[in-house]
């Protein structure tokens, strides 16, 4: 999947919207111990910036290197490229060994992963106990202009990869073997609100950025051609216009179970 998001990986990190504070401090306070955090599929750093507040060092990675290098540095922050097939002993050790992380986040990205694989070495490097998994995304549904999000990504369904299905159902269907905490949990996860200040540039810019916009655009088809551009401009009120939306997010977050 990396080649989905190399091509475009300074439009992704230009245009994608900034988590609430809030989030990292309610993580932050559900964790034992505040030395390493791992933020994976980290993109443009947008989740591992904010964990490098409350955590000692953050360690954030992405099989993506393009994407990388668009990624925001920060003292506390070391950005890594992991290889597709990187042998789990390899990722266990460049974390620092098992037991040696105290949370874990995937931010719009849990989707891609070989989700056994993934969990088997999020266990095995999280602290125990005390250990943290947070996994968050969001899909079409931004108020109030959810009815324009919904008719676009109506375009993009012939291009979409089968696993972004996970994330356009909001996560409900998403594996997430880890014991409830109080934040969401396998089948349920909970709601967050990301608020954006929005200009319709930066609108078309999250959209270009989109893997199926991606994957249409490599099979000749552009779904965001002048005619397209200039219908979802005339819908969001103006080219000038700077709107504030809300992000309709969805957040699952657990600890390693006793027996795991």
């Amino acid at each position: 999947m990396s080649g989905l998001f190399s091509k475009q990986a300074a439009v992704y990190a230009a245009a994608r919207p900034v988590y609430p504070k809030d989030l990292f401090t309610k993580l932050a306070a559900l964790t034992a111990h505040h030395r390493l955090a791992w933020d994976v599929g980290t993109g443009s750093g947008q989740a591992a910036i904010s964990l490098a507040e409350h955590y000692d060092s953050v360690v954030a990675t992405d099989v993506s290197e393009e994407q990388l290098l668009h990624a925001t540095t920060h003292a506390k922050v070391r950005y890594l490229h992991t290889r597709d097939a990187m042998p789990g002993e390899d990722l266990v050790a460049m974390l620092g060994g098992e037991g040696s992380v105290d949370l874990i986040t995937v931010a719009e990205a849990a989707h891609w992963f070989d989700l056994p694989a993934f969990y088997g070495i999020a266990r095995r490097v999280l602290r125990k106990p005390g250990g943290v998994i947070a996994i968050w995304g969001y899909n079409y549904r931004v108020s109030p202009v959810e009815d324009m999000m919904t008719r676009f990504f109506n375009t993009t369904l012939p291009y979409r990869d089968p696993r972004t299905w996970l994330y356009m159902n909001g996560y409900k269907d998403l594996p997430f073997p880890f014991d409830d905490i109080g934040l969401g949990r396998e089948g349920e996860p909970a709601s967050l609100d990301v608020d954006h200040e929005m200009s319709f540039e930066g609108l078309i810019g999250m959209l270009r950025s989109g893997s199926a916009v991606t994957t249409a655009k490599q099979q000749g088809v552009d779904l965001l051609g002048e005619r397209e551009v200039k219908e979802l401009e005339e819908e969001w009120g103006g080219a000038s216009l700077v709107r504030k939306v809300t992000f309709k997010a969805f957040l699952l977050v657990g600890t390693p179970r006793a027996q795991d």
